[in-house]
């Protein structure tokens, strides 16, 4: 596949990170993993979510459950009533539910289906890691781009919409990627350290400084670049170019986002009160996660909690709707799950989601062309797609001081995080329900195509390739909507 909205899946060993334990209502795990259940069988290193209700007291529980099952606690989020958990017992799920305290699990899931290279709580050692080289990278570096080059911001009237605000320097958007360079001039100047993050070693947040950079992917940082380059007279300028960004790095060496590195990041987003997400991946080892599997459905409803607590707390999450050319409002097969040991193609149903796009309130975003034509790549789906926005050939920041295009739905997600930042600047007081709704409302109409498409049902005002239409930044950041 030419065009996939994460990255791409490198033969190097992944870096390990150190284990910081954090303030943030999650407790890290303790340095000496507990010892296997007496009856045991050891098996490969695994890693699973465990859903319960969201109390202290029925964490404590769980966590003693874990142990008791021979497991070792890595980090637990009171908010949302998940742990995640470590062990090599192969009976673990059974062991935990049938244990003493095993009543207060509602539910357990594997969150890969290969044995985990992270590394354990007492394995991990300081280093940087970063993910893997990008598929979407279409155009050979430009030494000297101007802002006239940006064809994508004009579309959006991003330039119109510059002429009122560039967003405010209060307004922080959370760039959950592949890392970001921060020492980019062109990014330097709007990034916030003291809010970024690490979450690529067993979702366990990692505050080390420079643990969020990027160590072999320029995703993250092109992402960056086109939510808040700024406007300095160097290089290019963001659809925000104002407000302050932050990396949550949730993607390996390998170019994996398990679902313990996303909830880590949604957690951290809410915590550190980020006003704005973008997420341009889907959630490994599944391009579908299906609520019928037990497995599947544990990690599905985990991750859920942890959207909805990120939402609860005021952070607006947007995401690319995917590169697969896929109908998400009429699933039927996935010949490519899971992708972290042998696919095995499958039939799907619409109750199984492409996470997290799919999730509750999080903005989906499908991607256009220059001539405002749905990119060929795009993922699509009547009442699944909210908004689109540019996402071919987007020229922005790359690691090195450097600028390049890309092209993906992680290209069009990233406009409209931007504009999403402008509309918060213009309007504080609005929360994520509030934006959301602005933009889906605020959104330039698009037909479908002249020449009929069958793929594309619905109305000009809301159809499967468009959604509600092409973001529009002037109208978000005019009073009112």
């Amino acid at each position: 596949m030419t065009h996939l909205f994460r990255p791409r899946r490198l033969s190097a060993g992944l870096a390990a990170t150190a284990l910081a334990v954090t303030a943030l209502g999650a407790t890290a795990a303790s340095a000496v993993p507990a010892p296997l259940a007496a009856t045991a069988e050891p098996g490969p290193l695994m890693n699973y979510v465990v859903n319960t209700k969201a109390s202290p007291g029925h964490i404590r529980k769980v966590e003693n459950a874990v142990k008791a099952a021979g497991g070792t606690v890595l980090v637990s989020y009171r908010q949302i009533g998940v742990v995640v958990a470590q062990s090599t017992n192969v009976d673990f799920k059974t062991a935990l539910k049938s244990g003493r305290d095993g009543r207060e699990v509602q539910s357990v899931g594997a969150t890969r289906t290969a044995a985990v290279t992270d590394g354990t709580a007492a394995a991990a050692a300081p280093a940087m890691a970063g993910p893997a080289a990008e598929r979407e990278v279409v155009g050979a570096p430009v030494p000297d781009p101007r802002e006239n080059e940006q064809w994508d911001l004009t579309q959006i009237k991003a330039d119109q919409a510059h002429a009122i605000t560039d967003g405010s320097r209060s307004v922080l958007v959370g760039i959950n990627d592949s890392g970001v360079d921060d020492t980019h001039p062109d990014l330097a100047p709007n990034f916030d350290a003291a809010n970024s993050v690490n979450c690529t070693t067993n979702g366990v947040p990692d505050r080390t400084a420079g643990a969020w950079r990027q160590t072999t992917s320029s995703h993250g940082t092109h992402v960056a670049g086109t939510v808040a380059a700024a406007r300095n007279g160097v290089g290019i300028v963001g659809v925000a170019p104002g407000v302050r960004i932050a990396s949550v790095k949730v993607v390996n060496d390998d170019g994996y986002i398990f679902p313990e590195y996303a909830i880590c990041g949604f957690i951290w987003s809410a915590e550190r009160h980020m006003d704005v997400t973008n997420h341009s991946y889907f959630i490994d080892p599944y391009m579908f996660w299906c609520k019928d599997n037990g497995d599947q459905g544990a990690v599905q409803e985990a991750v859920r909690r942890a959207v909805s607590y990120s939402t609860d707390r005021g952070v607006l999450a947007v995401a690319a709707a995917g590169n697969s050319n896929y109908d998400l409002a009429n699933k039927t097969v996935d010949n490519s799950s899971p992708n972290d040991s042998t696919p095995t193609p499958r039939t799907i149903d619409n109750s199984c989601l492409d996470m997290p796009t799919e999730l509750p309130h999080v903005l989906t975003v499908a991607s256009t062309d220059k001539g405002g034509a749905k990119s060929s790549f795009s993922n699509f789906g009547l009442n699944k797609i909210d908004v689109a926005a540019p996402g071919r050939a987007i020229l922005s920041t790359v690691p090195g001081g450097d600028y390049r295009t890309m092209s993906g739905t992680s290209m069009a997600s990233p406009h409209v995080a931007g504009v999403a930042a402008l509309a918060k600047s213009a309007h504080p007081w609005w929360g994520p329900l509030q934006i959301e709704a602005a933009l889906r409302k605020q959104a330039d109409d698009t037909a479908c195509p002249a020449v009929v498409d069958a793929r594309c049902t619905g109305t000009t005002q809301n159809n499967a390739f468009f959604g509600e239409g092409n973001v529009d930044a002037l109208d978000a950041v005019k009073r009112g909507y």
